[in-house]
């Protein structure tokens, strides 16, 4: 993985109507999904300049910095695209859980079978 010629910037990603894209949290070491949250433009050139999570709130309807509360901070060590622009996967280093919960992930439930 890494950089490609031919990189997309921030305002060149596909954004929905509302000007959100969604974005995974996966931790840097285990690999683990930790989350799904949304980003704006303004988030994404903060976490990238931050080097930090930034998202945005849909039901507050503002920035929200992961781990403002709760400390859990989690910290950038890369953040990719997909091949679409319309998809980021954020590589981080979780400072504690990432659910509201207090579990590790968000993905701790699964449907009965």
């Amino acid at each position: 993985m890494g950089k490609e010629q031919g990189a997309l910037g921030v305002a060149d990603l596909t954004y929905d109507e509302d000007g959100l894209i969604p974005c995974i949290v996966q931790d840097a070491s285990t690999r683990d999904v930790l989350m799904m949250a949304w980003m704006n433009a303004e988030t994404v050139r903060r976490t990238l300049d931050e080097g930090t999570t930034w998202f945005w709130s849909r039901s507050r309807q503002r920035l929200w910095h992961k781990g403002e509360e709760s400390g859990n901070v989690q910290k950038l060590v890369e953040l990719f695209y997909d091949c679409d622009g319309d998809t980021l996967l954020a590589l981080v280093e979780p400072a504690g859980p990432a659910c509201h919960t207090g579990k590790a992930s968000c993905f701790y439930r699964s449907f009965a079978r």
